[in-house]
């Protein structure tokens, strides 16, 4: 069956359509892609899928699928608004580039150098709000996160100025060592934009729930956490900046983890997390992006 997956950068099911895609892909199917610049509930959605399908349809029909577009993945891509055409997905010859946390709230490609962890204090009575990112429906599309990086539950880390244009084009991962006073936690990861003016965009994120045992503790009594964050398109421009945030909700869009253990929508029990990033050679976390050349 032909298959045409319309999906946007802000869309809740992003992750999930993108697997469908490779599962696909994986059995000799060419499925057709088409990510856009849209959350869930965009009109502009709409408006251009039925733009796009309705002329793939007609190629179907008549057994001209090759001549609808040479290109099966077309993706916009943020920071320099425009649309790539791409031979699959993950696009061929995207290399995987660590930005390793720094100390001194630094963000580089080298390796952080000895220092000592970064803290912060997380309460569920006081919980980290969310400033936009993927969802079904509401405020999804990229907004300035300044104020939320004022905030004393909020890390971040911010790279020197870039001298050239960097593309990330595919999947992004965080890699992170950490240490909580909790059992049951939450860790948020955000990559941002930052700009001549010091505004701060976010880019892509998630949140990875860290339940008793899961994962397990290192001997030293750290966790590593890795996980993917959102998908994603976008052009650094040179004079701009990476910033990764790091910090421990993004409530409502995430339901506040109460520290107790208990049923998130019943939980009476609210228990303070203190919490410890590392930075070091023992302990390097980055954010791993699809770099392409």
């Amino acid at each position: 069956m032909p298959v045409h997956m319309m999906a946007g950068w802000y869309d809740i099911f992003l992750p999930w359509q993108l697997r469908d895609y490779r599962t696909l892909r994986e059995h000799g199917q060419r499925p057709f892609l088409t990510i856009g610049p849209w959350s869930h509930t965009s009109p502009e959605l709409s408006l251009f899928s039925h733009a796009e399908v309705i002329p793939w349809l007609r190629a179907v029909v008549r057994g001209e699928v090759e001549q609808y577009r040479p290109a099966p993945v077309r993706v916009f891509v943020t920071g320099v608004n425009e649309w790539r055409e791409l031979s699959d997905w993950p696009p061929p010859g995207a290399r995987a580039q660590r930005f390793h946390l720094q100390p001194v709230r630094g963000l580089a490609p080298d390796l952080p150098v000895a220092s000592e962890p970064d803290h912060y204090r997380y309460d569920p009575a006081d919980p980290t709000p969310s400033v936009a990112g993927p969802l079904l429906m509401g405020k999804a599309q990229p907004t300035d996160n300044r104020a939320l990086e004022t905030r004393a539950d909020v890390l971040t880390y911010t790279s020197t100025l870039l001298e050239q244009d960097l593309e990330v084009i595919g999947p992004v991962q965080a890699d992170l060592f950490v240490q909580s006073s909790q059992e049951h936690t939450d860790f948020f990861v955000r990559l941002c934009d930052v700009d001549q003016k010091g505004i701060s965009i976010n880019v892509c994120d998630a949140l990875l729930r860290v339940t008793p045992g899961n994962p397990a503790r290192s001997p030293d009594g750290t966790l590593h956490l890795t996980f993917d964050l959102w998908p994603t398109a976008h052009r650094f421009r040179a004079g701009h900046r990476l910033r990764v945030q790091v910090s421990s909700g993004a409530h409502p869009r995430y339901a506040r983890n109460p520290g107790s253990g208990e049923p998130l929508g019943t939980a009476t029990k609210l228990l303070v997390a203190n919490q410890s990033i590392y930075h070091d050679p023992n302990h390097p976390s980055a954010l791993i992006l699809s770099v392409i050349s």
